[in-house]
């Protein structure tokens, strides 16, 4: 399929910002894939390892399993790009500014202009998703964003804050299989995955029946 262009004759682009190495592929990796067959650049920014979900192995060890992982997971939803980095887990905000965060992703989007952002929702029950949010969207109204923001969840089966907000439905029917697939690819986190898997069907059935399709992802336009 020929890649989408944008005005300036570019690939679209479009970023992921997500706390932990799977994330993304549990709130949006359908999507994602979707988007890549059609062309787009998909580009996913990591903020931490998750080395802490192994605390019996070396820092080290846990490190290049997860980013391992996480770029097998890539290449399976078509990513172009996955970047870390290397925030400590319970430390984002102070973390976030002591390694000037801010300035290494205006330069990632005036390298990919993306046309759409994805981060996590306002309501995710695990505080590094929630000020990921609120760094997200202040950042963006900062460098006055022009680009859609939109959440996804990974731990909320049931949507509740941002529930009146406009929402954006994505046919993820030819792409299901390779989420799952991505999924499979992030064996250290086979916990993470049993407590989480029935949700993905769940959801992706769900709001596939409610839009007459047999899988979709839905999202929120938070900005």
């Amino acid at each position: 399929m020929a890649d989408k262009k944008t005005r300036k004759g570019k690939r679209d682009s479009v970023i992921v910002l997500c706390a932990h190495s799977d994330d993304q592929v549990f709130g949006v990796g359908g999507t994602l894939a979707k988007y890549a067959k059609e062309g787009k650049r998909i580009i996913i920014i990591v903020f931490s390892y998750g080395e802490k979900s192994h605390p019996w192995l070396k820092r080290k060890i846990t490190v290049k399993m997860r980013v391992q992982e996480s770029h097998d997971a890539s290449e399976i939803i078509g990513a172009e790009k996955t970047i870390f980095y290397g925030v400590e887990e319970g430390k984002f905000k102070d973390m976030i500014i002591s390694r000037m965060i801010d300035q290494k992703l205006r330069n990632i989007f005036s390298k990919y202009r993306p046309s759409r952002i994805f981060t996590h929702s306002s309501d995710d029950p695990l505080p590094d998703h929630r000020e990921l949010n609120q760094f997200v969207l202040e950042f963006c109204n900062i460098i006055d964003y022009k680009g859609d923001v939109l959440s996804f969840d990974v731990w909320n089966p049931f949507k509740l804050g941002e529930r009146n907000l406009p929402r954006i439905v994505v046919d993820i029917s030819d792409t299901f299989k390779l989420k799952i697939s991505a999924l499979k690819c992030f064996r250290s986190q086979w916990m993470s995955m049993a407590s989480l898997l029935w949700s993905v069907y769940y959801r992706a059935i769900k709001n596939g029946f409610a839009n007459h399709c047999r899988y979709a992802e839905v999202f929120y336009k938070i900005r």
